[in-house]
């Protein structure tokens, strides 16, 4: 499976480097110097990264073979792609990468299904579920605290997750 990591925006001054929105948990990592990105569209990748550092909520990062700002705008809206199989194992049960979240069958603690999960949102307060609520059409979502006293077991294998909300929690 593909993954964004990264969405290239703007240029950022005149030697190439270019501003990332980061889409990862782990942009140390992810951008690391000497790392190779894919990219979508394809064409314009794969990108080594030559330099990299943060600039307010945003990376600045250079690509090797770019070294101007008209190179740099060109690169402009690319996403920058990784493989899942390239991500390392996680070591503890209760840790979970996004994008084996997502798509997930939401439970209520009594059994009736809640709605699939369509997001996880990382915030200065904790995580947050992000939930598409079952037989509800429209862009109405429920958002859900992601804490084990109100998501207190997730299977992967049924790809399903418990949630024991408090009272009123899910009322729309």
């Amino acid at each position: 499976m593909r993954l964004v990591v990264g969405r290239i925006g703007k240029a950022h001054g005149i030697r190439g480097e270019v501003n990332v929105t980061v889409r990862t948990d782990d942009p140390g990592a992810r951008f690391a110097i000497g790392s190779v990105i894919d990219t979508d569209p394809i064409e314009r990748g794969p990108l080594t990264v030559s330099s990299a550092r943060t600039a307010s909520a945003r990376m600045v990062i250079g690509f090797e073979r770019f070294d101007n700002r008209s190179a740099a705008d060109a690169l402009r809206g690319t996403l920058l792609i990784i493989d899942t199989a390239d991500l390392p194992d996680l070591q503890d049960d209760d840790d979970f990468y996004d994008h084996e979240l997502i798509g997930m069958q939401a439970m209520h603690a009594d059994g009736h299904s809640i709605g699939i999960v369509i997001d996880i949102v990382h915030g200065a307060a904790g995580d947050t579920v992000v939930l598409k609520p079952a037989g509800q059409s429209g862009k109405l979502e429920l958002l859900v605290p992601f804490v084990r006293s109100i998501v207190p077991n997730i299977d992967r294998a049924k790809r399903q997750m418990t949630i024991d909300p408090p009272e009123g929690l899910l009322d729309l």
